[in-house]
């Protein structure tokens, strides 16, 4: 009974988001939010991985706000239509209101793990990324960090400046990194040092 209550009740949200598929359909970006989509439902795991890309979208428009901020910077990036609409359906179809993403060159698989308290403005964030609360990527005199692909920024984490995280890089809970981070290594701490490269345990400084 109880998942009977569960399953009715997420489809009475679904429907309720269908207008939103509206923005969907006028989009651009129509390949990069469904790979937006397939990246959410594989990191949460809960889902029929034979269900419609279309089923997912509006799974994730009707549950997830953190997804809804990604979904309206993806529909109004370089689309003045795109951005009146967005801001119409703001209205009614809440976003996250403690999320920030500033940044306008974000690849394909932007995943945020809860979005309270997180700012998001790098120069550039590559493919399949994950950003959990309360990070801050942010800029400073020098300029705003570039972001590789595959990598996952921690609760608390902080990357300011100019610097670079190369790609299959994992950045630990509250990890301050002021730093450019080479691929495949994990850093932890305050500031940033690399403990695992290559998948082998290590302990170094960033340079």
């Amino acid at each position: 009974m109880r998942d009977f209550i569960i399953k009715f009740a997420q489809t009475i949200g679904q429907i309720l988001s269908a207008p939103m598929l509206i923005l969907f359909l006028l989009s651009k970006n129509k390949e990069v939010i469904i790979l937006d989509v397939n990246q959410w439902i594989k990191r949460l795991d809960n889902r029929n991985k034979s269900t419609p890309d279309w089923v997912n979208l509006l799974y994730l428009l009707s549950i997830y706000q953190e997804f809804r901020n990604v979904y309206y910077h993806r529909i109004k990036q370089g689309d003045l239509v795109g951005f009146v609409l967005t801001q119409v359906f703001k209205i009614l179809y809440k976003e996250c209101p403690s999320l920030f993403i500033y940044s306008t060159n974000i690849g394909p698989g932007l995943f945020i793990q809860h979005g309270f308290s997180t700012v998001i403005s790098a120069e550039s964030i590559g493919e399949n990324c994950s950003v959990s609360q309360q990070v801050t990527i942010g800029y400073n005199t020098k300029g705003s960090p570039i972001i590789g692909n595959n990598v996952s920024i921690g609760a608390g984490a902080k990357v300011i400046g100019k610097v670079t995280i190369d790609d299959n890089v994992k950045v630990g809970a509250n990890a301050v990194v002021v730093k450019d981070v080479p691929k495949n290594c994990v850093v932890v701490g305050v500031p940033a040092y690399i403990v695992k490269r290559d998948g082998v345990k290590v302990k170094e400084q960033l340079s």
